[in-house]
């Protein structure tokens, strides 16, 4: 029987964390510097075929988790900047599964895996400058009528980033790869 939920959620659902530290900040910084190269090297050999497997039944494939990967972080990347700069910026929301329906999904990886290095390269950069004072800016989410701290915006990424890797990871063990 398939436990559907552990495909959709390998690590779990994210949970704000009552209180953040500046080393779980520190912690998120860290992998997301480093979350393009753990990408890269769990996807190096896969083939054609490998690329287009769902992680999951009724899932994206591989390929659509690197190019949704690419576009939700590039969306993140500005989200940071617009907190950093205006008061309380209200974000544009985005229908992801739409977005993985666009014909650009079906480019090769090799077309987002450098966008990907590249936002995770100026994000990082960014991250590693701001003082406590700039991780405490929010940005409100329509969908949820909240105004979200960057702090948390930076632990939530660094679980999406975990999420999506674990997606592709427990492909590779349940397929055998």
């Amino acid at each position: 029987m398939i436990d559907i939920e552990l495909l959709k959620y390998p690590i779990g659902k994210f949970k704000k964390p009552q209180h953040i530290s500046e080393n779980m900040v520190k912690e998120a910084i860290d992998y997301l510097r480093l979350f393009p190269t753990y990408l890269e090297d769990t996807i190096q050999t896969f083939s054609d075929v490998q690329l287009n497997t769902p992680y999951r039944p009724g899932g994206w494939t591989v390929k659509q988790l690197i190019h949704h990967l690419s576009d939700s972080h590039m969306n993140a990347f500005m989200r940071f900047k617009w907190a950093l700069t205006e008061d309380n910026p209200t974000i544009k929301p985005y229908d992801e599964a739409a977005w993985a329906k666009l014909v650009d999904y079906s480019l090769p990886v090799s077309d987002s895996i450098p966008v990907i290095r590249f936002i995770h390269s100026k994000w990082s950069t960014i991250l590693e400058s701001m003082s406590s004072e700039d991780y405490s800016k929010t940005y409100f989410h329509p969908d949820s009528q909240l105004s979200v701290p960057l702090a948390e915006v930076a632990l939530m990424y660094q679980w999406h980033s975990t999420h999506h890797l674990a997606h592709i990871q427990h492909l590779i063990m349940r397929e055998k790869w």
